[in-house]
Order: structure tokens, then sequence, then C-alpha cells
């Protein structure tokens, strides 16, 4: 079979396979190529989610007929010229007109600012229309309709109008997040009117239009730096989180990308904050040297490639924990935006309606007291609990003993009685105030300056003991327990050496490995807060994720699970009684403990109500 070389309309529509997969990729070539022409005002208009029609108008610096004639030409572009090294605008390739041009019909109409008049061009399935002049103002505007009619059958893998219109909803607002400066309007038959304004050097205002006004009140800055890299951004407090990752935001040099080196730094950052199944929400922007990212990996440029992929991971999980150690231990707002709800006339909880008649109370219908509770609110003795053959106490001697708070013997005064006369903590002089009383024997009810708080005692107290453990995790090496006979594990040679590039780290967490033959590791230490461990199991697994992310933070994260369920049933239990003195304890180091504002589990510890907030619930304001 001789070969031949393709027409450039087939050329086009190949190349359009990879670069417009839906409208949602054809609206973010028209932002991004209305956003390097210096456009300080964007229009989007749809309808039939965008296969009908995808307009964009910009006020951009505009073409004239030589540019526009070049423009539908295939690797046309005035954004670079010889190097990829340098790359300082969102598009690059010239690509995407001419993509579009092929499976679609395509108009541009464009004028410059200092033209007396404009030009339009016309292409449709891959064929010039026509190239004439028009009337219009300073700008560009980009007209696709009938997407995919030059292959139909590119139309049948498309979902539903409602679908494609979200995608395109989703791609302004990642733009819109990353140029504030710039006003951003969605329109169409299919969709109701979405505007952004453009809000200047104001980027958390911009995040809030985008991502509600609750993330202005819940969210922690970060700046950080580390090598000629930088990060800043904002990042949510562990309690205020999402069911999905939709809400985490990531852009390199001012590009919108979807990396999952990023993304995989983000969840490690919030590990043991927040819920299985729950996600931060974070909006991260990267600043390093154009020529240590690759941003040519894909032609949609949505991912990216560094050059030291470990050095971007660890500023992401860095900055974030210390920024969540510095300021994120406050809860989030939304707790106390839902209490107040639940205090209006009229709420019913789960649409829960009351029955008819309520039974009595009676000692027979109360609840049972928690497991080993006594009459007094103490605890009688409880069986131990054991982490994969190792009991509590054994584990716990494996930890670093370090100072933490240990509530004495339980006060027997009635719960919910107001502290005595010679208390002498005043709440203006601490954050989380004074405690004034427990109620139901697990809440603690604290006056602050302006308002109130009140704290779950078991989550607090959990969340304290969860980070003295980890703080001796991380204090010096971990015990190990040393194998009888190793474990050899037979493993790919390029994984072994993977692994024995981490051995050191791995020998600090108890794992001590050592090559055996070309194509072996011997394990012959594991850690002993581990208990019996599934050595070849775990290997595995270390090698895979040193493949994927170039780090063993795995066996790090398994250690720092046992540390907290550790701490969840070595902690102040529901029930216990505690006396004014123990409970202020609880307070206070709850001001200075990093994450002391969500248990182990991501749950609140405390919620906190403004004093205005609890006037309004009387008509007082």
């Amino acid at each position: 079979m001789s070969i031949k070389q393709l027409s450039e309309t087939l050329i086009n529509q190949i190349a359009a396979g990879e670069v417009i997969e839906r409208p949602a990729s054809a609206a973010k070539e028209l932002i991004e190529n209305a956003l390097d022409a210096g456009a300080t005002r964007i229009e989007i208009a749809t309808s039939g989610g965008g296969k009908s029609l995808l307009r964009v108008s910009d006020n951009g610096s505009g073409m004239d007929e030589a540019d526009l004639e070049l423009a539908v030409r295939r690797h046309c572009t005035s954004k670079i010229s010889t190097t990829l090294d340098d790359i300082q605008t969102l598009g690059f390739r010239g690509e995407a007109l001419p993509s579009i041009g092929s499976v679609a019909r395509l108009s541009i109409s464009s004028r410059r600012r200092d033209s007396d008049g404009g030009a339009e061009i016309a292409v449709a399935g891959g064929k010039l229309q026509h190239l004439r002049p028009a009337a219009l103002n300073p700008g560009t505007i980009v007209e696709v309709r009938d997407l995919f009619f030059a292959t139909p059958a590119r139309l049948k893998f498309l979902k539903t109008e409602k679908a494609e219109a979200a995608a395109i909803t989703e791609i302004v607002k990642r733009m819109a997040i990353a140029f504030p400066q710039v006003r951003f309007v969605l329109s169409g038959t299919d969709r109701t009117t979405l505007e952004f304004p453009a809000t200047g050097d104001d980027h958390l205002a911009r995040m809030a239009q985008i991502l509600g006004k609750d993330f202005r009140d819940n969210a922690i800055e970060i700046n950080a730096e580390r090598e000629d890299v930088t990060l800043t951004g904002f990042a949510g407090v562990p309690t205020f989180n999402r069911g999905n990752a939709a809400h985490q935001y990531a852009f390199v040099n001012g590009r919108p990308v979807q990396d999952k080196l990023v993304l995989s730094a983000i969840r490690g950052a919030y590990a043991e904050t927040i819920p299985s199944g729950r996600y931060a929400v974070a909006v991260l922007s990267i600043g390093l040297d154009p020529a240590l990212v690759d941003v040519n990996v894909h032609p949609a440029k949505s991912d990216v490639r560094f050059r030291d992929p470990q050095l971007v991971r660890g500023l992401i999980v860095g900055a974030i924990r210390e920024a969540l150690a510095r300021d994120g231990s406050r809860a989030a707002t939304t707790g106390a935006d839902g209490m107040l709800r639940a205090f209006r006339p009229g709420f019913q909880p789960n649409g829960y309606r009351a029955p008819p008649q309520q039974q009595p109370w009676s000692a027979a219908t109360s609840p049972s007291r928690p497991y080993g509770a006594t009459a007094n609110g103490g605890f009688g003795e409880r069986p131990q609990a054991s982490f994969d053959g190792l009991t509590m106490p054994t584990a716990r001697a494996e930890m670093a003993q370090t100072e933490t708070w240990t509530a004495p013997a339980p006060h027997v005064a009635a719960a919910g009685s107001p502290m005595p006369a010679t208390e002498t903590e005043a709440p203006a002089r601490f954050p989380l105030g004074a405690a004034r009383a427990q109620i139901h024997e697990n809440y603690i009810v604290a006056q602050t300056e302006n308002g109130l708080v009140i704290v779950d005692q078991h989550a607090a107290h959990e969340r304290l003991v969860f980070e003295a453990m980890r703080k001796a995790l991380h204090s010096k090496r971990l015990a190990s327990q040393v194998l009888l006979i190793p474990e050899i594990i037979d493993l790919p040679e390029e994984d072994c050496d993977r692994l024995m590039q981490f051995s050191a780290e791995l020998g600090e967490l108890g794992l001590a490995i050592e090559r055996f033959g070309p194509g072996a590791i011997a394990v012959r230490e594991t850690p002993a807060m581990l208990g019996e461990v599934d050595a070849p199991g775990l290997i595995r697994q270390l090698a895979d994720e040193i493949a994927e992310w170039d780090t063993a933070s795995g066996l790090s994260a398994k250690l720092e699970y046992v540390a907290a369920t550790m701490a969840c049933h070595g902690s102040v239990r529901s029930g216990r009684r505690l006396r004014p003195e123990e409970m202020n304890a609880l307070l206070r180091q709850m001001e200075v403990t990093p994450g002391s504002g969500q248990c182990n589990h991501g749950r609140p510890t405390y919620i906190e109500l403004k004093l205005s907030d609890i006037e309004r619930l009387f008509g007082r304001s």
C-alpha cells in the first residue's frame, strides 16, 4: 500500500478530534484567544448547549484582513516564534481556529482599535466561504454554528444540552477566577444570564463570586515560596468541605489546569482533617519559570509536567498544612448558619413530623448510658481495643511520650450547672472564651467576648490526642519489629530501584528494606504500630505510588490512620462530666493546637455563635 499525503481538511479534522472534544473545548480555546488579545470584557452566548451556537465577543486588540486569513490556517500564531521554553500566553499551538472551522460553520469578525473598519472571514467544513469588509466595534466576534456537522459521528458522543451547557459554565468559572480584572458575561437561550463583574486585584472577591460568599469567611490565605517556585491563593478550613473535587481550582502561571499531582497534593495536605468522601475547597496559583514546566503535553493544554514534581508537591502540602496550623483551628461559619436556621420557627430537620401523641418520659424509655458508663458519669473497665493484633497499651508504648492534657477524676455536680463563683477565667482573654456549663455530659458551653462557643468534648480531645501522636510520629525514628524470617518480594527491577531511592525515608518510619538480587526486595523490619503487616501488599502499593507520584507517603498515611484510631479510643468519652478547670484546660489547649477546629474524621469540634446572631433570634436587633 502506497503512502499518500492527507488533505488539509482531513488533517484539520484529525486535529479537531484532540483539540475540540465538545462545545466546552471550543469555548475554552476562544476565551483564551480573547484573553491573549488583552480583552477586559468577554461575552459568551450559547444555544443548544453550544452545539447549535457558540458566540464569543471581546474588546481585545482585534485583527485585520491579513491576520484573519492566516488565523484559520493550521499552525499560524502570533504568540510564539522559535521556542517553547518561554510561553507567556494561554494559546500557542495555532490549531484551535482551523480545527473548529473543519468541523463546524465558523465566522470571525474583527477590527483593530486603530482601524477605520473591520473584516469578516467564514469557514465551513474546512472550506473558505468568504473574506470581506465588516462594520463592528474594535475587538473580535467569533461565532461557531452547527458544531460537528462535518463529522456527524462525533455528535453521538456528546451529552445532553444541559450537561454541555454546564461544562461551558465550568470553563467560564475557571477563566474568571484566573483573570479577576476581566468582566465575563455568559448568556443564551438555554441558560439564565451569568455575570462576573471585574474585581481588579481583589482575587478573593472574584473567588466569592464563583464559590459563594461563604468562601470569603472560611478561606485561609496561602503564600509560600521554595526555590523560585511560588504558591499563592486561598484554601478553605477543613470543616468547609464539599462532596466532590469540583471546587478545587489550580493555575500554573495563570493557566487553568487539572493536574493530578496538584489535586493529589491538596488531598494529602488535608489528610486526617476531612471525612472520607468529602473534598476541600481551594484555589491555588503556582508561579515558576516557564522553562521549568511543560504545557505542551496535550493539545487541550489542561495537563502540565513539572521538571521537579516533588518540589511542587512538597510546597503545596507544606504551605497548606502550615496555613491550617496557623489559622485552620476555627470552625466553618456554615455550622453557625445551620444552627440559626434550626432555631427558626417551623424548622423540621429532614422533613421530620412529630407524632400525634408523645410518650411521656420514663426511666424505661430514656437513652441508655454509653458503653461502660457508671452511675456518676465515669467509666468502668473496658476491654482493650486491638489493631491488627496490637493492643492499645502496646500501641501507645510505641509512640513517643509527649505532654498532653488528661482529664482528672470526674466532677459529680449536676450537668448544665453554672460555673462556681471562684471561676476566674475571663472570656475576653481567650479566643474560645471561658467555660460556663456542660450540657448532656458531652457539650461544653463557653462564653467569648462577643458570643458563645459550643464544644463537642470528645471530638475536641480526640483531635488533641491525635496531634500529640502525630508529633511523636515525626519526632524520631519509629519503633519497628524485626521479622524472624525476612519477607522476599519479587518486583520488576525498575520498581526495586525506585523503592531503594526512598529506603532511608522508609527506614525512619520503621520499614527496613534492602535489595535481594536484581528483581527482589527483602523486608527485614516493619513498623510496630501496624502490628501484623501484609508486607508484599504494602511494598507493591508503595512501588506503585512512587512510580506515579514520585513519593512514598502511603506508609506515613497508614501510620497516621492508626494514630487517629488510637486517638479516638483514647479520648475523653461522651457522657463524662468535667470540672470547670478541666473544661477550661481543654479550651486552652484547643487554642494552641493545629487543626483543633475539626476532629480526625473531619467533623467540627465546636460551633461559634456571635452575640449579634443570638440577639437576632430574640428580635433584639
